[in-house]
C-alpha cells in the first residue's frame, strides 16, 4: 500500500473507511433501538427480534479468521469496496424484508462482510500514512465505530420511529453506498502483503497471544458491567429511567475522547497506552461497585469506563500492528475475534450474576476481570520471545 500522507486521495480513502466502520456498527446494533417496531411489523416476539443482534455477533466471531485467511492475497481496493457493496445490497434487502427469515438471512450476509471488513480495515488505513502517524490514523478509523454509538444508533432509532424501521435501514444503505464510492475512487491499488503495515514491525508471537488474552479479559469485564448499566443507574444510583439516555450519551462522548487520546498516546508510548486504559477501567468498575450509590460519582465513573474502553480499542489495534507474528490482516482478525468473544462472554457473565449478586455484582466482577487483564498487560514484556524478528515473522501464516 502506497504511503500517501497529506494527499487528498489518502484522506478521502481514510474518511471512506471510517464511514464504513460507522455504518457497520450502527447496523449491527440498530435492532436494539427498533426492537418493538420490528417485532410488531413482522409478527414476532421481542426476544426473537433481539436474536437479530445475537446471531450477527456470533457470525462475526466465527467468520473473521477464516474469511481473512481465505482472502489475504486479494487486492485491498476491490476487496473493501466489494465488501461495502455487499453491505449496501444486504442492508437494502433488510429494509425490504417481508419475513423474519428474510431479515435474519440478510443480516447474516451483512455480518459476514463485516467480519472481513473489520479484519483488514485497520492495516489498510495504517498503510496510507507514515508509521509515525499510525495511532492517529487508527483513531480516525475506529472513531467511526464510536460515533455509531453516539449518533448512529440514536438517529437510526429516531428515524425508525418517525418513518418506520425500514427507513432507518435504507438510510444506512445509502450512507454505505457513499463509503463504497469513496473507497473505490481513492484507495490506492496494489497487492496485499506490501508496505509497512502489512506485517508486524516488531513481530512476537508470545506478546501477541498475551495481548489477545488481555483483550478477552478486558472486553468481558467491560461488557459484564455495561450490558446492565441501565438497571444499575436506576436501581443503585437512583436515577430516573428518563435520565439513562443522556447518561449513556455522556459515556459515548467520553468513548470518542478515549479513542482520540489512545491514538495520540500509542504513537509515543505503546505499552503505556495499553496499561493506562485497562487500569482506568478496573478503577471505574470497582469504583462503581463501592460508590455507585452516589449519583455524581456514578456519572463520572460511567464516563471513565467509556473513555478507558475507547482508548483501549485504539491502542490495541495499533499495538497488534507492531507485534503481529506475521500477516497484519490475520493478526487484526484475531484481535477482532477476541473483542467480540469478550463482548458475548461479558453479556453472558452479567446475566448469570444478576440472580445471585444483583446488578451491583456486575460492576464488581467486571472490575475483577479488568484487574486480571491488567496483570496480563503488565506481563506482556516478560513473555517476549528471544527469537530474532526475521525468524518470528512467518509464524502467523502457518
Amino acid at each position: 500500500m502506497a504511503q500517501g500522507h497529506g494527499t487528498a486521495k489518502a484522506i478521502g480513502a481514510l474518511l471512506g473507511l471510517a464511514v464504513g466502520t460507522f455504518v457497520y456498527v450502527t447496523t449491527e446494533t440498530l435492532p436494539i433501538g427498533l426492537l418493538l417496531l420490528v417485532s410488531a411489523d413482522l409478527g414476532i416476539t421481542p426476544s426473537a427480534a433481539g436474536l437479530l443482534v445475537t446471531w450477527y455477533g456470533l457470525v462475526v466471531v466465527a467468520a473473521s479468521l477464516p474469511l481473512t485467511r481465505l482472502t489475504r492475497r486479494l487486492p485491498r481496493r476491490p476487496l473493501l469496496s466489494g465488501l461495502l457493496g455487499v453491505f449496501v445490497l444486504a442492508t437494502w434487502v433488510s429494509a425490504a424484508a417481508s419475513s423474519y427469515g428474510m431479515l435474519l438471512g440478510a443480516r447474516v450476509v451483512t455480518a459476514l462482510s463485516q467480519a472481513l471488513f473489520w479484519s483488514v480495515v485497520v492495516p489498510t488505513a495504517a498503510g496510507l500514512f507514515p508509521p509515525r502517524l499510525r495511532g492517529r490514523v487508527v483513531a480516525v478509523v475506529l472513531g467511526g465505530g464510536s460515533l455509531a454509538a453516539v449518533l448512529g444508533l440514536p438517529l437510526g432509532t429516531w428515524l425508525g420511529q418517525q418513518a418506520g424501521w425500514r427507513a432507518a435501514f435504507l438510510a444506512l444503505s445509502g450512507i454505505g453506498l457513499a463509503a463504497m464510492v469513496a473507497v473505490a475512487a481513492w484507495l490506492p491499488a496494489g497487492a496485499p502483503g506490501r508496505g509497512h503495515a502489512a506485517r508486524g514491525t516488531d513481530p512476537d508471537g508470545r506478546r501477541y497471544l498475551t495481548l489477545m488474552a488481555m483483550t478477552v479479559l478486558a472486553a468481558t469485564g467491560a461488557f459484564a458491567a455495561f450490558t446492565y448499566i441501565t438497571p444499575f443507574l436506576v436501581e443503585v444510583s437512583r436515577f430516573p429511567e428518563a435520565a439513562t439516555g443522556p447518561l449513556l450519551l455522556v459515556r459515548g462522548v467520553a468513548g470518542i475522547v478515549g479513542v482520540a487520546a489512545g491514538g495520540a498516546l500509542v504513537d509515543r508510548r505503546p505499552w503505556a497506552a495499553m496499561l493506562v486504559p485497562v487500569a482506568a477501567q478496573a478503577a471505574a468498575l470497582l469504583g462503581l461497585y463501592v460508590l455507585g450509590g452516589t449519583p455524581v460519582v456514578a456519572v463520572a465513573l460511567v464516563a471513565l469506563s467509556g473513555l478507558s474502553f475507547g482508548a483501549l480499542t485504539t491502542a490495541l489495534a495499533s499495538r497488534v500492528l507492531q507485534v503481529a507474528p506475521g500477516s497484519a490482516d490475520l493478526a487484526a482478525a484475531g484481535a477482532s475475534t477476541a473483542v467480540n468473544v469478550g463482548i458475548t462472554a461479558g453479556a453472558l457473565v452479567g446475566s448469570m450474576l444478576l440472580p445471585g449478586l444483583g446488578v451491583r455484582g456486575t460492576a464488581l466482577v467486571g472490575g475483577l476481570l479488568s484487574l486480571a487483564a491488567l496483570a496480563a498487560a503488565l506481563g506482556e514484556p516478560l513473555v517476549a520471545s528471544d527469537r530474532p524478528a526475521a525468524t518470528a515473522a512467518p509464524a502467523c501464516d502457518r
